[in-house]
């Protein structure tokens, strides 16, 4: 028997599999966001995470609706 060296590919679903920390180790394509994320933060006082998400809503709340219309068949 020959010794094959087909490699497996597994999809992993962070939000889902990740939840008491990553599966993946050093091989995680989100280990970058993750090191950001964690510097965010920690450097950024909760007040202040506060009134991003704030002006964040005020920007989403201040646009005009978003009308979807399905195409007319003719």
């Amino acid at each position: 028997m020959e010794n094959d060296s087909k490699r497996c590919t597994v999809t992993v679903n962070c939000a889902v599999d990740c939840v008491n920390g990553c599966v993946l180790g050093d091989k995680c394509p989100n280990k970058e966001h993750a090191a950001e994320a964690s510097k965010f933060i920690s450097e950024t006082s909760l007040d202040k995470m506060l009134e991003i998400a704030q002006e964040a809503l005020r920007k989403k709340l201040s646009q005009p609706p978003k009308w979807v219309f399905p195409d007319e068949q003719k």
